[in-house]
């Protein structure tokens, strides 16, 4: 499920292998219409592999990112994974119908809190059958979970036919961890998808998550880790600039 093959050497990353990783997270709820088009643009500007959306926001990204080889996926359940799975489904057939092509739902949290792990693996499941052949990425949340929680619950998002586990929604307080990423490869194996999502604001944060096993990465801040690439290729050293703390 690898989007594209880091080298070993992180110093000789590219820019294409990098951007080809970034799903441009354009999810805050307060953002303005001319917000969400600043940040779509910026996501076709530097070609990144997708954006993912607010659910109404949808159909207009897919408008406005015609032709860019820019890809438009959307959140269901999102952020608190606490909708019913009728309404996940709804959310979901909508989301497709406007033109998302892929779909990151919310795990029953408390479900999983519970310990009802047959209740989480139906709610996934119910989206997939929904999604047919669009892939479904199931956000576990981990800033709430243990680490034995993480095992299971990615373990019945696999069950339940996910293509992806994601480590979080950006909006409890707690984002992705190498840590976190490395035990969900280890519970998944080669063929899922490890998505890492929150917190993710730097090429060094970013490589992190890449050697400790993500596929893909769910960020705010493409421009400036893309900016990074460019400078490490140019000088062969990183940059000084860091993270960029107001980002997704």
């Amino acid at each position: 499920m690898d989007n594209a093959a880091l080298p070993d050497n992180t110093e000789a990353v590219t820019a294409d292998a990098v951007r080809r990783l970034i799903d441009h997270a354009v999810l805050k709820p307060e953002l303005s219409r001319s917000e969400v088009d600043a940040q779509l643009d910026e996501a076709a500007a530097h070609r990144v592999f997708s954006v993912c959306v607010r659910p109404g926001d949808v159909l207009h990204a897919v408008e406005r990112l015609q032709g860019t080889g820019v890809g438009v996926g959307t959140v269901i359940g999102f952020p608190h994974g606490t909708t019913s799975t009728a309404a996940k489904v709804a959310e979901s057939l909508q989301a497709l119908a406007d033109g998302a092509f892929e779909l990151d739902m919310v795990q029953d949290i408390g479900a999983a809190k519970s310990g009802d792990w047959q209740r989480v693996e139906r709610d996934v499941r119910a989206v997939v059958d929904a999604a047919g052949d669009t892939v479904v990425k199931v956000i576990l949340e981990t800033a709430y979970l243990t680490d034995d929680e993480i095992v299971a619950a990615s373990r019945a998002a696999v069950a339940g036919g996910a293509a992806f586990v994601k480590t979080s929604t950006g909006f409890a307080g707690g984002g992705a961890t190498a840590e976190h990423i490395r035990l969900m490869r280890e519970t998944v194996g080669p063929d899922t998808g490890v998505k890492a999502s929150g917190g993710v604001r730097g090429l060094d944060t970013l490589l992190e998550m890449v050697r400790a096993g993500a596929s893909r990465i769910g960020t705010s801040a493409s421009a400036r880790i893309l900016d990074e690439v460019a400078h490490r290729v140019a000088t062969g050293a990183a940059s000084d600039r860091g993270d960029d703390t107001s980002s997704y």
